[in-house]
């Protein structure tokens, strides 16, 4: 038994603003043993190696830093307080809702395709799954009516993946990362739009230094043949 509890695992987690509850992401994790550093994605979740014992500084600027102990379970809820000092931050987004936000309220307005799914988190902890989209929640058949559902269902899953791509890769960030101008900038994003894949797995310092390597590439030949986009 004490083997088990002193080999590594890999944990998952997702973290939550406590007051609000919703979840927030650009949160830094680190395992104090180990000194492995991880940052959770845009959907909030995580994943790092640990063991029973391990501790886990849970860290995000205009936040309490916490310390999470692992016990035996492979997944945990951080919960983080905001320090109640809310600086102005510049918006970096094109969009008012967050696609999570603008995802449910879509979910909310088509009811009938969902059922009484339309109510529920679409990313969801599943046991045994780690976080992710709740397919159950999403796919479910609804009535005789269940192929137009499916179809209408489809269309806004593949909204809220592009919706997510432009919210990470949105013009002030390249902007910032690439110094390109219109209307070189919306040229450069256009060519080189990023997929759903990189979005959700990368990094932000892969993502970013990926954004660096693209307008470089861009720049020597901009007239250059359209890349396919990163799945």
């Amino acid at each position: 038994m004490g083997s088990t509890f002193a080999q590594d695992r890999v944990i998952e987690g997702i973290v939550f603003d406590k007051a609000s509850n919703e979840r927030i992401a650009k949160v830094n994790i680190l395992n104090t043993r180990t000194g492995q550093s991880v940052y959770n994605t845009l959907k909030a979740e995580f994943k790092i190696s640990a063991r029973v014992n391990d501790r886990l500084i849970v860290s995000k600027q205009d936040y309490i830093s916490d310390t999470v102990k692992i016990t035996g379970s492979n997944t945990i809820l951080i919960y983080l307080k905001s320090n109640g000092i809310q600086l102005k931050q510049v918006t970096i987004t094109d969009t008012l809702l967050s696609p999570q936000k603008k995802y449910q309220a879509i979910r909310q307005e088509y009811s009938k395709a969902y059922g009484s799914n339309a109510y529920r988190d679409p990313l969801s902890l599943s046991p045994g799954s780690g976080a992710g989209i709740s397919v159950d929640a999403i796919w479910n058949s609804i009535s005789k009516s269940g192929r137009n559902a499916e179809k209408l269902q489809g269309i806004i899953e593949n909204d809220y993946k592009e919706d997510l791509i432009s919210y990470r890769f949105n013009k002030t960030l390249v902007a910032s990362i690439t110094g390109l101008k219109e209307p070189q900038l919306t040229d450069f994003m256009r060519k080189y739009r990023p997929g759903y894949y990189t979005i959700m797995n990368a990094s932000d310092y892969d993502f970013v230094n990926q954004i660096r390597m693209n307008a470089k590439r861009y720049l020597r030949n901009p007239q250059g043949i359209l890349l396919p986009s990163l799945k």
